[in-house]
């Protein structure tokens, strides 16, 4: 079952420069960066739902893939989750099309996995669940 959405990603060519941004102009506070594979990111805490800031480290990258087709914006919306292999067999269950059928350790040892935008209305869905304090 979900139960809030927990971040949403937000797809960057320059992740200082968008620290920056939500900083000077809207007052909000961002993490430390953080490396994930070739990815750099940074979230930016609110109450209730964070920002998540991307940026890729690679040319080919998946986020400069993202930027270049796309250009700079919403990368995926992340809905968290108590359970989510049960939630990934329902969804396949259901006909949806998953990219990961078995969840994956993220940078924080949450479990995560992303469903195909394609399924989704154009929107590329992560479930997260996080780790037991």
């Amino acid at each position: 079952m979900i139960k809030k959405v927990s971040h949403i990603g937000i797809a960057v060519d320059n992740l200082e420069e968008a620290r920056a941004f939500f900083s000077e102009n809207f007052g909000l506070s961002t993490s430390e960066r953080e490396n994930f594979g070739e990815i750099i990111f940074s979230f930016v805490p609110m109450k209730g739902t964070n920002l998540e800031l991307l940026q890729s480290t690679e040319p080919d990258g998946q986020m400069a893939k993202f930027i270049e087709k796309r250009g700079q914006g919403i990368h995926h919306i992340s809905f968290e989750v108590d359970d989510i292999q049960s939630e990934l067999d329902r969804l396949k269950g259901n006909g949806i099309k998953l990219i990961n059928e078995r969840p994956y350790l993220n940078a924080h040892k949450d479990l995560v996995a992303f469903v195909h935008p394609k399924s989704t209305f154009g929107v590329l869905i992560e479930l997260i669940q996080k780790k037991e304090e």
